[in-house]
């Protein structure tokens, strides 16, 4: 049977952080905010997953109460995910991606996330998708104060 996740999320950016998205650290005078690495990429996908498999959300299992997820590597986050999944009788089948952000262009490191993705979650390249876009300078991505991102996912069970 074949299944359907979509997923979301956004963080503020800050000084004083690293920029990690997809896996990737991406050289830029700001980072994304948040209890882990902040991967906003990553953490979409996750809840992509998630939901596909009814399982919850990113916030369920990886809570930011805990000090164990502190900085943790969202590659590590979505590992587990798939692990999850695998463990409740799915297989991912593909990942299609988009990230929001104004600034800085992320071309040159997409098909290093993608390979962190496919990697972490044990499916073929081709089956993962990462696409970005900016806001248009419009609202608080526009403006540079934050990045959101958007995955949907196609899983089956066994």
């Amino acid at each position: 049977m074949n299944r359907i996740g979509f997923g979301y999320d956004v963080h503020r950016l800050v000084d004083g952080r690293k920029l990690i998205i997809g896996g990737v650290e991406i050289p830029f005078e700001k980072g994304l905010l948040g209890h882990s690495d902040a991967d906003v990429l990553l953490h979409a996908i996750c809840d992509a997953l998630l939901g596909a498999a009814a399982l919850g959300d990113i916030g369920k299992h990886f809570p930011d109460t805990e000090q164990q997820y502190k900085n943790i590597s969202s590659l590590e986050l979505l590992k587990h995910t798939s692990n999850l999944l695998r463990n409740h009788g799915y297989t991912v089948v593909n990942i299609d991606s988009t990230l929001v952000l104004e600034k800085p262009k992320i071309l040159p490191y997409v098909d290093q996330m993608r390979m962190n993705i496919s990697q972490s979650v044990g499916i073929d390249l081709t089956a993962v998708s990462v696409k970005a876009t900016t806001n248009e300078n419009l609202g608080f991505i526009g403006s540079g104060e934050g990045a959101s991102a958007y995955a949907v996912t196609l899983i089956n069970s066994k």
